[in-house]
């Protein structure tokens, strides 16, 4: 009777993270069809819901976001770094660099935002890939590295043309 007491806890919770992120969805789907003050607002809220002490991560995360995607990028810096302080974890922990990188490029820090960047070219490979190298290659060409940020960029457009994959990929090399 424990077990089936604990696998129904189990389940309730992994339902209320289930819920709980199809609201976050459809919070962010409102993103330009209400005020950013508001949008803001309503992510705050539903983050409130988060009980777990983990979760705090994933809340300082989805504020940093909603602050950085509706034009605040000097609110989304502390919150980005406050997350992965907290242990944020998982793909969002990956996203949580790249627009912490993209923030930084934003507020004038060009230098880590580029050093985080390569951190995480080197160490990581998902689906994420292409985003860190365009977000590198934007970061690049702020820092005023042109050829290299060309270079970059091309690379990662190149798996993903219909045709002239290798000779994009070996120009991109050469530059």
């Amino acid at each position: 009777m424990l077990h089936f007491q604990y696998f129904i806890s189990l389940f309730k919770i992994y339902s209320m993270d289930e819920n709980w992120e199809t609201q976050l969805q459809s919070i962010w789907l409102k993103l330009g069809a209400i005020s950013s003050e508001a949008f803001i607002q309503q992510i705050k809220n539903h983050v409130e819901l988060l009980t777990v002490a983990d979760s705090r991560a994933i809340a300082d995360f989805e504020r940093a976001c909603a602050f950085d995607s509706t034009g605040h990028e000097k609110e989304a810096e502390p919150l980005y770094r406050s997350a992965l302080d907290k242990g944020l974890t998982g793909l969002r922990r990956r996203r949580a660099r790249i627009q912490l990188a993209s923030t930084l490029r934003n507020n004038g820090k060009i230098e880590e935002s580029i050093h985080i960047l390569r951190e995480e070219k080197a160490n990581e490979s998902d689906e994420l890939n292409d985003a860190v190298d365009s977000f590198l290659a934007l970061s690049l060409s702020s820092a005023g590295e042109h050829k290299e940020a060309l270079s970059i960029a091309l690379k990662a457009l190149s798996k993903h043309l219909p045709r002239y994959n290798n000779s994009l990929s070996r120009y991109a090399e050469n530059l």
